[in-house]
């Protein structure tokens, strides 16, 4: 079965469940709470909403990580390193710039 299949199942699902759910009149036997599109409902669906999206947004950052890791002055030591690999600065410049850091 292909993803195309079940897509159409579930609209169709969806939208014969919504017509058999259609209330008779006035007094859908909801009353005062207007089927859940009053205020407390407007108020629930956001609330959903938000739930969701937060939900979302949390496993999405907690999925990926923190890539850049570490504190700024490891970060400023590797780029340090790298230039004294590089041949950028000497032995003695990266001593005198690594004491620096410590501080």
């Amino acid at each position: 079965m292909t993803w195309k299949f079940w897509t159409m199942s579930g609209l169709t699902t969806l939208a014969a469940s919504t017509a058999t759910a259609a209330p008779e009149g006035p007094w859908d036997g909801h009353m005062m709470w207007g089927g859940g599109t009053g205020i407390f409902g407007s108020f629930m669906m956001l609330v959903f909403w938000g739930v969701v999206i937060a939900l979302i947004v949390l496993a999405v950052y907690w999925l990926r990580g923190n890539r850049t890791g570490g504190s700024p002055s490891n970060d400023a030591l590797d780029i340090l390193r790298a230039r004294l690999a590089k041949g950028e600065i000497d032995e003695e410049e990266f001593r005198r710039r690594k004491a620096a850091l410590d501080e």
